[in-house]
């Protein structure tokens, strides 16, 4: 429970989030059956039964209605995005607006509080000190998944135990999923409870024509952009520091891509382009120092690279070292120190991820080999590798000093921005599709619908003419081999090559490159100019176009 507010968050708790007109007559809206989506995989029936045929729903206006009240539970599930209590405040809104005896039970730390049947009932005096404020610590959040036989009969039982007409689960593609085989083994067992997700990861990864963009991703951009604003007039300030900046984003690079719009380094490495072009680590480290030598030839020794969080998956030969180090590792063999675990994996690499062992630092072999899940698998989230580039660019213009191709000097920072954009104040953007996302929650559980994402488009327009709907979970599926099974995922969104925004972004890249562009665009702004306060990402806007 928070107990001390800043005047910011005091004045946030009164701001009023705005409703698109879709959503001014909660009472008349009646749910329509719209076309049923193409499935991602026809090997996914078997899966889904009962949802996968389901149709998308919108809502037209009516006459007035008498609903019953609704007794619904709510989860936030795994990591934070700014909004999420927005979504809550949402859900409990339109739960009161449609039937005044309505209950909202929030589960705590997560799907874990579904499994122990742990909640609280969320009233309108504890959630009045969470509106529009970051974090998800009314009810906390968690990443345990409801996977096995006994965690799926658990939450049946707290679904019939609370008498629960609905469950909301608030989270990204994985919680998504758990979403859709949650509504499916309710269908099966006969239990009431619908299920429907709302859409959540600040790496935007959850996105297709539907959900427009993850809620989280604006107020988490606009944090980083402020960071790597001021760190790019500091180094244009002192003249002599590379910044090597870590963005969040394990599976796709859209935050780095929307922060570098936002910014404008020297450099942004986008994952996905590094894949297409099939690009080697050596060569990608090669393009850095190419950089580095001809911001030298023009008397500049210093810049800004952003380097997206889950990269190294995306170069070959490093997805293939992490593979075969997540087999080699998984019998977690017996070796008293670092050393002997090298050698061991050394010599029963393939060459191709042997040359690539070979050609990083001790220390990030080390934590290659040695921060491993329970599985045995690499950790790639806690891997250094904007200290890797840093060192590998380091020993390459080394080398290149050496031969007389470079006089410059080269002194440089490693920096990361992670969890400082997961919890903070959300902007106006994500208070307010937070906040419909909840309603659009409500009118799905009302109207019986399970096995449904809350939907909330038209994103690029004034906040009035959003439009709402509810997509099929099921029809977002697709099957991925994990753990050497086959099972059912929503699908990640990468970053799309030849769309809008990333052909904005190349059409600019090359000045900013060797020219000081930087672009500072400072905090996030609640009061001011619609210009400044209302502002969307530039990625959005690229999607949507």
């Amino acid at each position: 429970m928070m107990t001390s507010m800043s005047l910011l968050q005091q004045l946030r708790m009164q701001y009023q989030p705005i409703l698109p007109r879709a959503l001014k007559d909660l009472n008349k809206l009646i749910a329509v059956r719209g076309k049923v989506a193409a499935s991602l995989n026809s090997g996914l029936a078997p899966y889904f039964p009962k949802t996968m045929g389901q149709p998308a729903l919108s809502f037209s206006a009516g006459t007035n209605i008498q609903h019953a009240p609704k007794r619904v539970g709510v989860v936030l599930s795994g990591g934070q995005a700014a909004g999420g209590h927005n979504v809550i405040a949402g859900l409990y809104d339109a739960l009161k607006k449609l039937n005044a005896e309505s209950q909202l039970f929030g589960f705590l730390d997560g799907p874990k509080g579904i499994i122990e049947n742990k909640q609280i009932e969320i009233t309108g005096a504890k959630l009045e000190r969470y509106r529009n404020q970051g974090g998800f610590d009314l009810i906390g959040s968690g990443r345990t998944k409801i996977e096995t036989a006994e965690q799926f009969a658990a939450a049946e039982t707290a679904m019939r135990k609370l008498n629960l007409d609905g469950l909301v689960i608030i989270g990204g593609d994985d919680s998504n999923t758990n979403a859709a085989l949650l509504a499916e083994y309710f269908l099966n067992k006969g239990c009431k409870t619908a299920v429907v997700g709302a859409p959540k990861t600040i790496d935007a990864d959850l996105k297709n024509e539907d959900i427009e963009i993850s809620f989280g991703f604006d107020s988490a951009t606009k944090t980083y952009s402020e960071i790597i604003g001021n760190i790019s007039r500091d180094t244009l300030s002192a003249k002599k520091y590379y910044y090597f900046i870590k963005l969040m984003g394990r599976s796709a690079s859209h935050i780095t891509l929307e922060c570098a719009l936002q910014t404008h380094p020297n450099l942004a490495l986008i994952g996905e382009e590094v894949a297409f072009q099939r690009k080697t680590l050596i060569s990608v480290i090669q393009d850095i120092c190419d950089l580095v030598c001809a911001r030298a030839a023009q008397g500049k020794d210093y810049g800004v690279i952003l380097i997206p969080e889950g990269i190294i998956e995306f170069i070959p030969e490093f997805r293939l070292l992490i593979e075969e180090l997540n087999y080699l590792l998984a019998s977690n063999p017996p070796h008293s120190n670092m050393m002997e675990l090298a050698a061991f994996c050394e010599e029963r690499l393939s060459s191709d991820a042997l040359s690539c062992f070979q050609a990083i630092p001790r220390d990030i072999q080390a934590q290659l080999l040695i921060d491993r899940d329970p599985h045995g698998n690499v950790q790639v989230s806690k891997i250094d590798t904007e200290r890797l580039f840093l060192e590998m660019t380091r020993n390459e213009l080394t080398k290149r000093k050496k031969a007389g191709a470079y006089m410059g000097k080269f002194m440089a920072q490693a920096h990361f921005c992670g969890y400082e954009g997961r919890s903070c104040l959300p902007s106006n953007f994500d208070a307010q599709y937070c906040y419909a996302l909840g309603h659009v929650a409500a009118l799905l559980v009302n109207a019986g619908a399970t096995g449904y994402m809350s939907c909330v488009r038209n994103l690029i327009s004034p906040v009035e003419e959003w439009q709402i709907s509810g997509s099929n979970l099921a029809g977002m599926m697709t099957l991925e081999k994990r753990h050497g099974k086959e099972k059912p995922v929503i699908a990640k969104a990468l970053v799309d090559l030849k769309g809008p925004s990333f052909a904005l972004f190349s059409a600019q890249r090359q000045q900013w490159a060797l020219g000081d562009d930087y672009c500072c665009p400072g905090p996030i702004q609640f009061f001011g100019p619609a210009a400044l306060t209302e502002a969307i990402p530039i990625t959005l806007i690229g999607f949507v176009a």
